[in-house]
């Protein structure tokens, strides 16, 4: 209720002291789709903020972002005064360019076998929104509905609805929302991204209810775009709003509990996908389109945030990287899902005549075991460790999808089923699941790491501004949370830094289990842009086309500010290149040096090795001779 003045002044007492004693750089709003009036609120916080800013004049004197999860072509409402949204968009673009367009059939029909259904995404997530509405946020629908009943008394051409056909009707459109919510108030007109999204959340829920008549889903979308009727006076006019308001604040925590929380739980055709604000039924982009993106968020938002983990991804970033790679291996992966279906029914439970793990969450549990396998052989404790979190987390899973148990109804029987399957997929001595399991994990994390390597250095280079989360500066292959906010080993990653000074980068490559590799780039990179903050805070952004047998397989661009630059080099889709994708691999596959570069010395960030640019034609495998990812600085 911040838009209570009392209320606001009271919850936002600290944070001002904060800001006014230069305490905080800046602030991060969660959950802004909750606000009654989010672009009001943000003004009101930016103005309340710049009275302690140097700066006051300007429109943004504090660094602000919020975690907006955008869907599709949506972008920030240009009104917002905010720097740009948390980062969970270029999360998924990022994973996305590294996922293979072509393994789309393939994996949709291997996993469609698996499960032995093929509902679509789109399906799952109407109907369990559906269940939303039923049961964790009825009492808001039922509000909504008797608003809406006392409206259309006052309108003879709809008096006659019942409260039982305008409930229909509210859950119906909501549940066929396209976005998180719209953003209409008393004293604007509709946008027409709002007006884009109320009536194609309208024209579905028509489509889908043939037999419930349209002019009650017309009188409800005219509401909702401010349509009412001209001769009413200026307290109905207000409840109008009011009703409009309220479910403006509704959509949002319907579309995130039953999408985000459930619907990710359910499908999981290839689960690097499933991430917050990530659009499943998208498979991969192009390396085009992600450098579109770029262009974009350089123009609209060139300070927004660049997350790739946070406390609330759904799997960290090493393992979202390690997943994506099964898009690369189509036929080897619906290989091992016959084999290691074939070998594991004997370890499953029959409970009232279904088998326990079901086939779909059994298809997860391979992808969240390749996607989290330590690199290092573990003993007992180490097993039995990994093991109590694989469960932890597949509990978890199985009572967010609410198919076979629940937070509300939890099933001990079937949880008790899954947790036996694990311990014997992961039991000691002779198994002939994992003998086999670890051949193919072993193929996904060396193309895994490859991915991460890539992942980071996007992160931390292009437009925007990286957020790294804790843990992240090795490799972190946890889950969802409680696993991925355990205590991190800050010791460990202190004595990490401290060991790369002089270190030889083709032995981190070498020895990239360790982690210090992702290290190594990361510490090169944020150390480069502390040095150098105008070419990242004000740089252009292009992209470099590459050309020959693996050109595909290779990502460049470039940033430039005022003679300076940085053409930066990362593969993608390295199983058709080879491991690790260095050296030789990359054949004839070649670039333009950019024309800053001609002629100059210059340095590459992760090996140190300094030379002069002299022709025009820079080889990839020159350029990636020691290590899969490159910088090179002119400065």
């Amino acid at each position: 209720r911040v838009e209570l003045p009392e209320v606001f002044e009271a919850t936002h007492r600290l944070l001002f002291e904060l800001i006014a004693n230069g305490s905080l750089d800046g602030v991060r709003i969660d959950h802004v789709d909750g606000l009654w009036n989010p672009a009001e609120y943000l003004a009101l916080l930016q103005s309340r903020a710049g009275q302690f800013s140097p700066d006051k004049e300007s429109a943004l004197p504090l660094y602000l972002v919020v975690e907006k999860i955008l869907l599709g072509d949506e972008r920030l409402r240009p009104d917002w005064r905010v720097h740009g949204t948390t980062g969970y968009e270029f999360a998924n673009e990022a994973i996305r360019l590294l996922i293979d367009p072509t393994a789309e059939k393939s994996l949709t029909e291997s996993y469609a076998k698996f499960i032995g259904s093929s509902t679509s995404f789109h399906e799952i997530a109407y109907h369990r929104k559906q269940l939303v509405m039923r049961l964790a946020l009825a009492s808001e629908i039922n509000v909504l509905a008797f608003m809406l009943d006392r409206l259309s008394e006052r309108n003879r051409w709809y008096r006659d609805f019942t409260l039982n056909a305008l409930t229909t009707a509210v859950r119906e459109v909501i549940a066929c929302f396209p976005v998180y919510r719209t953003y209409l108030t008393p004293d604007q007109d509709p946008s027409a991204d709002d007006i884009h999204a109320v009536r194609r959340a309208v024209r579905l829920a028509e489509r889908r209810n043939p037999g419930i008549e349209r002019s009650m889903f017309d009188f409800l979308g005219e509401i909702l775009l401010k349509k009412f009727p001209e001769n009413i006076d200026e307290q109905t006019r207000a409840e109008h709003m009011h009703f409009v308001m309220k479910f403006q604040q509704c959509t949002g925590p319907i579309m995130a509990k039953g999408v985000e929380d459930t619907s990710f739980y359910i499908y999981n055709r290839l689960v690097a996908l499933n991430e917050v604000g990530g659009e499943p039924y998208h498979f991969a982009i192009s390396p085009d389109k992600f450098f579109s993106e770029c262009v974009s968020r350089l123009r609209e938002h060139p300070h927004c945030m660049l997350a790739t983990s946070t406390h609330d991804t759904k799997r960290s970033e090493d393992v979202r990287a390690r997943i994506a790679t099964l898009s690369e291996m189509p036929a080897e992966w619906r290989k091992a899902l016959r084999r290691w279906q074939t070998i594991n029914r004997r370890h499953k439970r029959e409970l009232d005549g279904e088998l326990a793990p079901d086939a779909n969450e059994e298809y997860l549990i391979y992808q969240t075991l390749l996607g989290s396998w330590p690199l290092a052989p573990m003993d007992k404790a180490e097993r039995a460790i990994y093991l109590g979190r694989i469960q932890e987390y597949l509990i978890k899973a199985i009572k967010e999808a609410k198919v076979n148990s629940s937070w509300v109804q939890p099933n001990e029987d079937w949880e008790n089923a899954v947790r036996e399957f694990l311990a014997k997929l992961l039991r000691s001595g002779a198994n002939r699941f994992l003998d086999n399991f670890k051949i193919l994990a072993e193929r996904v994390a060396q193309l895994g790491m490859v991915n991460s390597l890539a992942q980071t250095v996007l992160k931390a280079a292009v437009p925007g501004m990286p957020d790294f989360y804790q843990g992240t500066e090795l490799w972190d292959f946890s889950l969802v949370d409680p696993d991925n906010r355990r205590l991190v080993d800050y010791a460990a990653r202190r004595q990490a830094l401290s060991s790369l000074a002089g270190a030889d980068p083709a032995m981190l490559l070498h020895e990239w289990r360790d982690g210090r590799i992702k290290l190594h780039v990361t510490h090169q990179l944020l150390s480069f842009r502390r040095s150098h903050p105008a070419l990242f805070m004000q740089g252009s952004f292009s992209s470099v086309n590459a050309t020959g047998i693996c050109s595909d397989s290779c990502v460049a661009f470039v940033r430039r500010f005022e003679g300076s630059a940085l053409l930066v080099i990362v593969p993608r889709l390295t199983a058709r290149v080879g491991f690790p994708p260095v050296g030789t691999v990359w054949r004839d596959t070649a670039l333009e040096w950019p024309e800053e570069f001609m002629g100059r010395e210059v340095c590459e960030l992760f090996s140190g090795v300094k030379f002069t640019v002299s022709e025009t034609s820079c080889a990839v495998a020159e350029a990636l001779r020691v290590l899969p990812v490159a910088a090179f600085a002119v400065v």
